[in-house]
């Protein structure tokens, strides 16, 4: 794994003649869908987009990143805008028909998040929401990293133009961070350069 690590680094040129096959995509489509969070509420969307015209503009609002359109693949990282009561029952419901068991036996599982999200102000529980989202997006870079496949996370774009472009608001979420997918270009300057990382007794502490 350690190799795989020093491998990856984040993309800056892709190949765009290179297409990561339908399964290996596939594959990583469920990374995120298992990805774990806070009481398993997922409160995330991943929006897969494969339009052409639809990355060209995501380019212009991500102020002419490359990776945008020149990567295999393109997803876009959303949080939810709100958790309230509805939203909670549904994930209660999943949970008693997946696990086969009453909804009412989850009653305070469900009062126990209930209670959380109260406690939280507006501000509070959507950084907490995003946090959330920052996890699939942790897990899908390493994987990529493993499978030889290269992945650069972007969070630098016009939030209100991409959430307009791709109807967010009417999927009750906004976007939050892309990640481009694929192969890296064989020009890409940036694969050859020593990767820069403080020493580990610099970000760890032991106590």
């Amino acid at each position: 794994m350690n190799e795989h690590l020093h491998w990856r680094y984040t993309t800056k040129k892709f190949d765009p003649a290179r297409v990561i096959p339908p399964e290996e995509f596939s594959f990583l489509l469920e990374v995120l869908r298992l990805a774990p969070s806070s009481y398993g509420l997922q409160p995330w969307k991943f929006v897969i987009v494969r339009q052409p015209h639809i990355r060209e503009k995501l380019k212009e609002y991500s102020w002419g990143q490359s990776q945008v359109t020149e990567a295999s693949h393109l997803l876009v990282f959303c949080a939810r805008t709100r958790i309230d009561d509805q939203y909670i029952r549904k994930h209660i419901e999943h949970i008693a028909k997946i696990r086969n068991v009453s909804v009412d036996s989850l009653k305070n599982y469900e009062k126990g998040m209930q209670n959380f999200v109260v406690s939280q102000t507006p501000q509070e529980l959507a950084d907490w929401i995003k946090r959330q989202v920052y996890i699939p997006l942790g897990m899908l870079v390493a994987e990529c990293a493993h499978r030889k496949i290269d992945a650069s996370p972007i969070e630098g774009f016009e939030v209100a133009k991409v959430d307009a472009l791709l109807g967010l608001p009417d999927e009750g979420v906004t976007s939050l961070a892309f990640c481009a997918l694929g192969y890296r270009a064989a020009d890409d300057r940036y694969a050859g350069l020593q990767r820069v990382r403080f020493e580990a007794t610099d970000v760890f502490i032991d106590r």
